[in-house]
């Protein structure tokens, strides 16, 4: 009797469990299981993952660049370059190369453009370097931050982070920590800006 009880509870648990996720999918987002710290547990931290040589990402920039300007101020926003390959890793090593140079909002746009829009492959340090000494970076701060520590570190976290939230695939956005989205989830890339600014006002207690 006791076994069969027993058995019963978990059998309840596991059709709630399964229920959740269902719901979750349903609302355009899957249910990150266990949930992963953030950074400022004081703020909503939503980080999106990307890669400049995808096209999907480059066409979600809009939307996103819109959200940026009137996000809510308890929202803490990260840029996080997914790493799948050799190439993704040498242009997340540019990009956190302009981010410690603190050029992200001259370059990033542009990297987008001269990858989707110019066909140009940016996968070599001559490459790298031209591109950012033409956006008024000087060669020596360019190879000062490309070989640095701090540049190396940030593009390994950026590998090991992308398996800890289940990320296969970019666009996706990471909500606190808790939530996935992305295009397939949310059924357009138009709607991820939606589901995503409704699990920002459920962590707000709205």
């Amino acid at each position: 009797m006791l076994i069969k009880k027993t058995r019963n509870i978990l059998l309840m648990f596991f059709l709630l469990g399964f229920s959740t996720l269902l719901q979750a999918e349903n609302q355009g987002y899957e249910v990150i299981s266990p949930a992963q710290p953030t950074q400022n547990p004081d703020k909503i931290e939503i980080i999106e993952f990307f890669w400049y040589g995808c096209p999907h990402c480059y066409h979600l920039e809009p939307d996103l660049n819109k959200w940026l300007k009137s996000k809510p101020d308890n929202v803490e926003f990260i840029r996080m370059p997914a790493v799948f390959s050799s190439l993704w890793e040498k242009h997340a090593k540019a990009y956190f190369t302009a981010e410690a140079l603190g050029v992200v909002d001259k370059v990033h746009a542009d990297f987008f453009d001269a990858i989707q829009n110019k066909k140009q492959t940016l996968d070599t340090e001559e490459a790298l370097l031209k591109f950012f000494t033409s956006h008024g970076v000087s060669e020596a701060d360019f190879k000062n931050a490309y070989g640095s520590f701090l540049v190396d570190a940030k593009v390994r976290q950026a590998k090991a982070l992308a398996p800890r939230y289940g990320i296969t695939g970019v666009p996706a956005i990471i909500i606190n920590g808790k939530y996935k989205t992305n295009g397939p989830l949310a059924k357009s890339q138009e709607n991820m800006i939606n589901v995503m600014n409704q699990l920002i006002k459920q962590e707000s207690g709205q």
